[in-house]
């Protein structure tokens, strides 16, 4: 019998790639082509492939077909990975809460003494649990915006798919972008309210550590809006309603995100949803951060849980930018405005959600209610539009956000006078800058007030406000004292209080808001102070630029000027006690008073207004233009001074000054002796009439008279040197 070996078939024009070269048959050499067309005469051989199939669990998706209704966390969890947590959350305390912890130790410290010792305390209890929830409505009805940021971003807030789960009767988890990842930080699914099907879509955070690095702590890559992306297209082509829940700081800004597109992702969702010809409800159940939380928040309805916070960047960034430092974000958080009520009236959300005392995560069940109810009564007002209405009512949302209006006509007049109301608005420019300076001021001192008020709140949790109360009684009293002594005891007091105040301060209860307030005072007050600097040097370099090019335009003033100071060198005036005289004095007055009027006019010129001088500069001026006057009046004061010396030596006022002193010396300082003091009186009214008769009968009344009037005229003349300038 022949075999393939011999069998007429030829080989010509085969290559190697061709050729079969498995030597399990035999056969070396042959091409696959020639092995399909020849018979095959070998020994046949029957074979047969066996699989064995490993017994396991069946697969039940999505519905199991006897699902326990009873299992612990409901029947959804079937069908999601996010299982309720083993251990109940850690309990979390806000800075702004402490007051309410320790109400609440005392109600368990009662509970248990009366467990202990059985006797009855109900009516404590009672008491301290009014005051407990008093306290609590008082909290949570006047929150400030920073403390609602704190509630927003409580650890135990409940999460997208605890209110999905809450919710929803059926829900069916959709996973990827179908572009090889799914990103745990959105999550995207199918479910029903009531009989009705939606699309959902939002941020997971993660409610313990291990969960936030899983879920990337909210913050979406790409992929992740790519994957929402994907399911609105889906929920669009099969009508499905849109509800999307916000929960997120931001979207995630690292290099990778950045290299795969983060922004035109971002983009790409806001253009499809203002497409979109379903109905679409967003709601902010924690923090909305940035375009990470617009990427799906372009709604028909935007709504917000009560302590929900929606802004373009967060208060600590906000506060970093405009005061260099994040200390501020409480004034940052006031100033955006990004709380749900303030929201609301800038007609930004729709509407918001109330939530219990003590924030969702006090009850998130009644919360998902809450919810559930905003989300039925909104659908129920949306899906009567049909798709032309939805998609011009979702446009409009957008537009009026801001208050502009466009398509109204102008009116001819107020078109023509437009231009005068802007120049009208930018005259008033300069008065808006004081008020906004006027208002730092105002925050400073408003500041520095309550850093005050923490300093004695510290000192009296310290025990030091006794010793400062005494100790500043000690400064008052020896205030008017000559006593060297003394005021080196009260400063080595000062001194060692001082060093016990900064050692205990630390302890005070009040230690971290006052250490905080103090930053924040530093932080404002530096660059104020830098920026007075700065104009002062700016508008001081300038005025000195603008002499300099005056005074190369007028050689004649520095002619001037250089030739007083010479002369005023060679007289040996700027030497220390050098005379002058009195010829060489008045030609420099002259030759300044020329200057300065030249200067007057020059100053003029450059839009600086020439205004009087203080008394300061008047005192300058008098030395300087009036030395002969000085010299007059000093003589004057010399006469006076012999006059008197004669008219005591000249008659009895010497026995009675004498007398004058004996009487004194007796009384020894005290006055309480009532013949003693009228006798003192007497014979002082006795020497001051003696006094003043001499003085009015001698020529020294005429000479004082005469001085005076001189001093009046040259400072009447020399008015017109008084000046300095100001920016106009």
């Amino acid at each position: 019998m022949a075999t393939t070996w011999h069998s007429a078939v030829t080989f010509s024009g085969t290559s190697a790639s061709d050729l079969l070269r498995s030597s399990s048959n035999g056969i070396r050499g042959v091409p696959l082509k020639a092995l399909g067309k020849a018979r095959l005469g070998g020994r046949r051989r029957d074979f047969t492939v066996a699989a064995k199939i490993r017994k396991g669990k069946k697969h039940e998706y999505p519905w199991p077909d006897d699902a326990d209704p009873n299992v612990k966390g409901g029947v959804l969890t079937h069908l999601s990975h996010f299982k309720p947590l083993k251990g109940k959350p850690k309990p979390v305390t806000l800075d702004f809460e402490k007051p309410l912890m320790d109400l609440q130790k005392k109600i368990i410290d009662v509970r248990k003494m009366a467990n202990e010792t059985g006797l009855d305390f109900s009516d404590q209890i009672i008491l301290l649990e009014t005051k407990y929830q008093q306290a609590l409505k008082d909290l949570y009805t006047h929150l400030t915006p920073i403390q609602r940021v704190n509630i927003a971003r409580h650890p135990n807030r409940p999460t997208f798919l605890d209110h999905v789960f809450n919710i929803t009767e059926k829900f069916v988890e959709l996973h990827g972008d179908r572009a090889g990842y799914d990103d745990p930080a959105i999550v995207t699914g199918i479910g029903t309210i009531d009989g009705r099907r939606y699309m959902f879509m939002g941020h997971q955070k993660g409610r313990n550590t291990k969960e936030n690095i899983q879920r990337n702590f909210g913050m979406p890559t790409p992929h992740g809006y790519r994957k929402a992306l994907r399911m609105m297209y889906y929920a669009d082509h099969h009508g499905f309603p849109i509800i999307t829940f916000i929960d997120t700081p931001g979207a995630f800004a690292d290099l990778k995100s950045e290299e795969l597109g983060q922004g035109e992702a971002i983009a790409h969702n806001l253009r499809t949803m203002f497409g979109l010809k379903v109905p679409i409800v967003s709601i902010v159940i924690g923090e909305g951060g940035s375009g990470g939380a617009l990427a799906i928040g372009c709604a028909n309805k935007l709504l917000m849980l009560e302590n929900a916070v929606f802004y373009v960047a967060s208060p600590e960034a906000c506060a970093a930018i405009l005061w260099k430092s994040s200390k501020a974000s409480p004034k940052a958080a006031e100033k955006l405005k990004i709380t749900a009520t303030e929201l609301c009236k800038l007609q930004i959300a729709d509407g918001f959600i109330p939530e219990p005392l003590g924030g969702a995560h006090a009850d998130p069940s009644w919360t998902s209610q809450q919810i559930k109810a905003a989300i039925n009564e909104s659908m129920d007002e949306l899906m009567k539009m049909d798709t032309q209405e939805l998609l011009k009512h979702r446009m409009l949302k957008f537009r009026k956000i801001g208050g502009f209006q466009e398509g109204i006509p102008i009116d001819p007049k107020r078109k023509v006078n437009m231009k005068v109301k802007e120049a009208i608005v930018q005259k008033e420019e300069p008065s808006k800058t004081l008020d906004l300076e006027l208002e730092g001021e105002v925050e400073i001192l408003k500041l520095q007030r309550e850093v005050d008020l923490e300093f004695d709140e510290a000192v009296k949790a310290i025990g030091l406000k006794d010793r400062f109360v005494m100790l500043r009684d000690e400064f008052a009293k020896a205030r008017n004292s000559p006593d060297q002594i003394m005021n080196l005891a009260l400063n080595e007091k000062l001194e060692k209080l001082r060093d016990e105040l900064n050692q205990g301060l630390s302890a005070a209860p009040n230690y971290a808001s006052l250490k905080c307030k103090l930053d924040m005072l530093k932080d404002i007050s530096k660059p104020k102070d830098i920026s007075k600097n700065d104009k002062a040097a700016k508008l001081k370099q300038e005025i000195n630029k603008k002499l300099e090019r005056v005074l190369m335009d007028r050689p004649d003033i520095k002619e001037k000027i250089k030739a007083l100071k010479a002369e005023i060198k060679n007289s040996g005036l700027s030497t220390v006690g050098g005379d002058i005289d009195q010829g060489l004095k008045e030609k420099i007055v002259k030759e300044k008073k020329d200057i300065e009027l030249e200067l007057a006019d020059v100053f003029k010129s450059l839009n600086l207004d020439v205004k009087f001088l203080d008394s300061k500069a008047k005192e300058l001026i008098e030395q300087t233009a009036l030395p002969d006057l000085n010299i007059k009046v000093e003589e004057l004061n010399e006469e006076i001074n012999m006059e008197i010396e004669d008219v005591i030596n000249s008659s009895d006022l010497k026995n009675k000054i004498e007398l004058l002193k004996l009487e004194l010396a007796k009384a020894g300082g005290k006055t309480h002796d009532l013949g003693s003091k009228k006798k003192i009186e007497a014979l002082e009214q006795q020497i001051r009439q003696s006094l003043a008769e001499a003085l009015n009968s001698s020529e020294l009344k005429g000479k004082h008279e005469k001085l005076k009037a001189e001093i009046s005229e040259a400072i009447e003349s020399s008015e017109g040197l008084d000046w300095k300038f100001e920016q106009r």
